[in-house]
């Protein structure tokens, strides 16, 4: 199966958003091949202390809508702030994440594609110290930020099944 960004597909949106859409594409189809099917127990598994599945998951998708707000030329609300002081708590079930991390991801989708190229170059600010980017320094950072962890919940996710399937080592 070809990766999003060999499909050929996107084409009617310019080549940064085009990227940025197959980087989210990438992860979306990522977390259904590897996360989807996850028990509850697995997915808010923290094996040799590393951070869950669900913890990655949420964390994708809220972090792109904190970064396309300031992309967008806004700060973050209360309630953003607020989701973000709960990302680590993980007691939410495998179908809650889920559906967090699909709606999350459509959304983010629809945001991206309402930017306009020529916007790209504008100045933006990020945080409460309204640290210097542009528009396009926060999209590309959408895509990348999204593949890295989206990259640690597929490993994590490996992890936690073969748990399941062979015994641990004791030490």
């Amino acid at each position: 199966m070809l990766e999003p960004w060999l499909r050929g597909t996107l084409t009617e949106v310019d080549a940064v958003r085009r990227q940025v859409l197959h980087a989210l594409e990438l992860a979306s189809e990522d977390a259904e091949r590897f996360c989807a099917k996850l028990s509850d127990e697995q997915m808010t598994a923290q094996p040799y202390g590393i951070a869950s599945v669900c913890f990655h998951l949420r964390h994708i998708v809220r972090s792109l809508d904190r970064l396309l707000t300031y992309a967008e030329g806004r700060q973050l609300t209360t309630s953003q702030l607020e989701a973000l002081s709960t990302e680590l708590d993980c007691a939410t079930k495998t179908c809650a994440a889920m559906r967090e991390f699909r709606a999350g991801m459509e959304r983010a989708a629809v945001r991206v594609r309402a930017f306009d190229p020529a916007s790209y170059g504008e100045r933006r600010g990020v945080g409460r110290q309204r640290l210097p980017t542009t528009v396009a320094g926060l999209l590309i950072h959408c895509a990348e930020h999204a593949q890295r962890h989206i990259g640690q919940a597929v490993t994590t996710a490996q992890i936690v099944k073969a748990i399941g399937e062979v015994p641990m080592r004791s030490e």
